[in-house]
């Protein structure tokens, strides 16, 4: 029986828990101790907090349609298996459904447009499909099928009436990290003093009556939200956990974390349970579990992507903020997703936003010979052996394909201690600062920004072509997924967070127990390197995405879109060749 179905089981819980940012305490409760949640609505002995989620959780079981429902045999076997990702969750479909809900997003979107799918098929797909999701591992804190079949209706009405679509996204299904606002649901944020209210307050008139910018524009467009993913309560943390709906699985391994803050959109990803998905970075927070779930993402730079009237902690922090990232099955759902949104015009409504529209001038011909910066580690921590595989695998793809790699020795990485050391001292949530403590560190964070724009353009001198370098491969994490409790090292992503720069995941390959085994001559690069490499598990890895990341430059996300791309076609065709 795997971790998920186990604490299916339990009801024990030692009072109530604070809700903690920091998530390896949390996580490492829950695994302790179970799944506090599985109790009756009407339990007069529990305590009013509970309650509350009980008729929360019950609410959103009720907006499944009768006939979407699984049986508990059903749903007990999935969560039993190993994996619940592919053939696992395709075995309970309909074939219509399947071929609705496994195609790429842009042929669906063209084929709406060529009038040979309908918004209300492809919804209706997509709804039943995060149905089973949702009842199989909870992953929704908001439902709202019947929002969406109604809008799509109404784009099939216009769609009839005016020969055209409203826009680039016309009836793609979409899913949202809990940060946005859906007139007509709930955001709690995972909270469980925000289920009732509008941001914790109650009688605001605002409750299920306001659209978080990024709404308005995706909806401008054609977009259809269908339901609002779980995540670590109030973020900032890699793993994800809240009192609503408990821990999320890993998806190909249910004894492994799907990764956070932004856990629950990934997992819906991984299992097509939308077109596309949206969540919301500081620290890696959609990187990380989308590099776990064997998905793609975009992390834009901070003034790329709105975030105006979204819910969240610390949206006031300017120093390192928090910045929108897209989610999906390919490069090409990100590149036509964020042009889309480009479309828009979101400067015009949201003052953060940068008046900078889709540049097609700035993407990267597939012709075009690149330059490679190439980390193979950090000189802290070392990825585990299938994230080394994967780095050598995308370091041999692009060399066959004539591009340069140069060896990435930036300023070092120990600068994360910037990011989170001063947050979590000794791992426990520090005591509020001064200003001055403040502002010294936010100059120490410019200081270091600096240094590392000198030292990317100081690859021109390196390169044979005289051009620096145009994106960097590394790792996303030193880890293929991680048990809950065990996640110890984010430099890889929170870097790119501190540097506010873009980045796209690439998926690579998967875990194999009989080659990622660590080498007997492996020497740690230090103390920490050799506590990572001691919760390697080759057994929990087999068979788990293994992906890599690409780093490009602050507002480049046109160009890392494209080279992501090149990097993802030359990956294939390395495969191909070696098979």
């Amino acid at each position: 029986m795997t971790a998920a179905a186990t604490v299916q089981k339990s009801t024990t819980f030692a009072a109530i828990l604070p809700l903690a940012i920091f998530s390896a305490f949390l996580a490492s409760y829950w695994f302790a101790f179970g799944n506090p949640w599985n109790m009756h609505p009407c339990d007069a002995h529990q305590p009013h907090w509970q309650t509350v989620v009980s008729e929360k959780r019950a609410e959103l079981a009720a907006k499944i349609p009768q006939e979407w429902l699984l049986s508990q045999r059903v749903i007990g076997h999935a969560r039993s298996r190993r994996s619940i990702a592919g053939d696992s969750l395709d075995s309970l479909l309909d074939s219509h459904t399947i071929d609705i809900t496994t195609r790429e997003p842009t042929e669906i979107v063209r084929e709406i447009a060529s009038g040979n799918l309908s918004s209300v098929d492809v919804v209706t797909a997509f709804c039943k499909r995060a149905s089973y999701i949702h009842q199989i591992s909870p992953a929704f804190l908001e439902i709202g099928f019947d929002l969406a079949l109604s809008r799509a209706k109404e784009l099939d009405e216009y769609f009839i009436t005016h020969g055209q679509t409203v826009g680039p996204l016309h009836g793609l299904p979409i899913t949202l990290k809990d940060h946005f606002h859906i007139k007509g649901l709930e955001t709690s944020f995972g909270y469980v003093g925000w289920i009732g209210t509008f941001e914790g307050i109650k009688g605001t008139d605002k409750e299920k009556n306001v659209d978080s910018e990024l709404i308005r524009q995706l909806v401008s467009v054609g977009a259809v939200p269908i339901a609002k993913t779980t995540l670590m309560v109030s973020t900032w943390a890699p793993e994800n956990n809240n009192n609503i709906l408990g821990y999320s699985w890993n998806p190909y391994n249910q004894e492994l974390s799907t990764g956070g803050s932004s856990g629950g959109e990934a997992l819906v990803q991984a299992l097509r349970g939308s077109a596309v998905g949206f969540g919301s970075d500081s620290g890696g927070s959609v990187s990380m579990p989308s590099s776990y779930n064997g998905i793609y993402s975009i992390k834009s730079s901070p003034g790329r992507l709105s975030f105006k009237d979204a819910a969240g902690s610390g949206l006031g922090n300017l120093a390192i903020t928090a910045v929108v990232g897209i989610m999906g099955p390919s490069i090409s759902t990100l590149h036509l997703v964020f042009k889309s949104l480009m479309e828009t015009r979101p400067w015009e409504h949201d003052s953060s936003v940068l008046l900078i529209p889709w540049r097609s001038d700035q993407e990267v011909s597939p012709d075009d010979i690149l330059n490679f910066g190439f980390m193979e580690h950090d000189g802290i921590v070392a990825p585990h052996p299938p994230i080394a595989r994967a780095l050598e695998i995308a370091s041999n793809a692009v060399k066959n394909k004539g591009h340069q790699l140069i060896a990435w020795n930036p300023p070092s990485h120990a600068a994360n201690a910037m990011h989170l050391s001063h947050l979590f001292p000794d791992g426990i949530l520090k005591k509020p600062i001064s200003l001055p403590e403040y502002e010294n560190i936010t100059l120490e964070m410019i200081g270091f920004r600096n240094r590392y724009r000198e030292y990317w353009a100081s690859t021109s001198r390196t390169t044979k072509n005289g051009r620096p370098v145009d994106a960097v491969i590394l790792s996303v994490s030193p880890y293929a997924g991680f048990k809950p409790g065990k996640f110890d090292y984010s430099a890889y992503t929170s870097i790119v967070n501190i540097l506010g720069y873009s980045s796209a995941v690439v998926q690579v390959t998967f875990g194999d127990k009989n080659v990622d085994v660590v080498q007997d001559d492996y020497k740690p690069l230090g103390e920490r390197d050799k506590l990572n490499m001691d919760t390697y598990d080759a057994d929990a890895s087999d068979g788990v995405p293994a992906a890599i990341q690409i780093l490009g430059r602050d507002l480049e996300e046109e160009k890392t879109l494209s080279i992501a791309q090149i990097v993802t076609d030359a990956i294939k065709d390395y495969q191909a060749k070696q098979a």
